[in-house]
C-alpha cells in the first residue's frame, strides 16, 4: 500500500500546475478550502478557488514549489514551501514571481493528502 505524505500535495500542484491543468489543481483542494488568493482576500470553495487560481494559470510559467517543512498531527499537516514562477504574462511582459507559502492540509479516507487552508503569499 501507497503511503501518502502532506509534502506530496507540493509536488502535485507544480505538476498540474505545469500541465495548465485546472481540474488537476482543484482536485488537490477539499470541497469547502479556503485559499488566500490575494494578501487579505479569502476564496472559499472549488468555484472560488478555480477563479482564483485561471491568473496564474494564464502566466503560462513553470512553476517549481520546495517544501521548507511539514509537519503532521493525526490527520491534519501545517506546511511552508519555497515558489518561483517564471513565464510570460497575457501581455507578452516576462514574469519572475517568488513567494513563500503556507498551507494546512487533511488527510483523506483514501489515505491522500489535500489543501484545506492555502496561503500562497505567506512571505508577503
Amino acid at each position: 500500500m501507497t503511503e501518502f505524505k502532506p509534502e506530496d500535495l507540493h509536488r502535485q500542484f507544480e505538476e498540474a500546475f505545469n500541465s495548465g491543468d485546472l481540474e488537476a489543481l482543484l482536485a488537490l483542494y477539499v470541497p469547502d478550502a479556503r485559499l488566500m488568493a490575494q494578501p487579505g482576500q479569502i476564496v472559499t470553495g472549488h468555484v472560488a478557488i478555480r477563479e482564483a487560481l485561471k491568473p496564474a494559470l494564464a502566466i503560462k510559467g513553470r512553476l517549481t514549489v520546495t517544501t521548507v517543512y511539514a509537519v503532521q498531527a493525526g490527520d491534519i499537516a501545517m506546511m511552508q514551501a519555497q515558489s518561483q514562477l517564471n513565464g510570460v504574462a497575457p501581455d507578452g511582459q516576462q514574469v519572475v514571481l517568488s513567494s513563500k507559502t503556507s498551507e494546512v492540509a487533511q488527510r483523506q479516507h483514501d489515505g491522500r493528502w489535500r489543501f484545506l487552508i492555502d496561503n500562497p503569499n505567506a512571505g508577503q
